[in-house]
């Protein structure tokens, strides 16, 4: 069985629920981010027919992502809707030169996000679907989706990573003898 992927980008809780909501009724599976930056990490593990992508957020813009999800020929076909709240303005420079498919306002109305999920579905490649493991005695089937699992490790990686660079800085330099790293 495939499936289509969603890949949502929006900085506001209310907006990615109603969005998810919205998809998820019409079959797609959605990636929900609450960033930019993260958003550009799990575009290669996700592989979305669609990006909705908020213009305004923490890190990378929804024009950022846009420009790069069109440059990227691993993601040719993937169709990006910018979105912006009810009073903020899209930068109609910004919006071009993004090469962005579409734009809606927030909150979403249903029938124009699904317009655009459906121009989606007919560009785009299908994914294929997340693997199934061999049953356990007692457990039945379990159900991983490697996205998530990426996700959740290079979020694990993310808080940890500083600290340990730093202790394995300050175990080398003890080891050469020299004074300890101060951060």
């Amino acid at each position: 069985m495939s499936r289509f992927v969603a890949l949502l980008a929006d900085d506001s809780p209310h907006s990615q629920r109603m969005g998810e909501r919205i998809l998820r009724e019409e079959g797609w599976d959605v990636v929900t981010v609450s960033d930019g930056d993260t958003a550009l990490l799990r575009l290669k593990d996700a592989r979305p027919a669609l990006v909705i992508a908020d213009i305004s957020m923490p890190g990378a813009s929804g024009y950022d992502i846009c420009r790069y999800v069109k440059a990227a020929p691993e993601h040719s076909g993937t169709r990006v809707i910018l979105t912006a709240g009810a009073v903020e303005q899209f930068d109609d420079g910004q919006v071009t030169s993004s090469g962005c498919d579409g734009t809606l306002k927030k909150p979403f109305e249903a029938s124009l996000l699904l317009q655009q999920a459906s121009l989606a579905k007919q560009n785009a490649p299908q994914n294929s679907a997340p693997a199934l493991l061999p049953t356990r005695p007692g457990r039945g089937v379990v159900v991983l989706d490697p996205e998530q699992v990426r996700a959740a490790v290079v979020l694990a990686l993310d808080q940890v990573l500083p600290a340990l660079t730093d202790r394995i800085t300050e175990k080398v330099l003890l080891s050469l003898n020299l004074k300890p790293y101060a951060r």
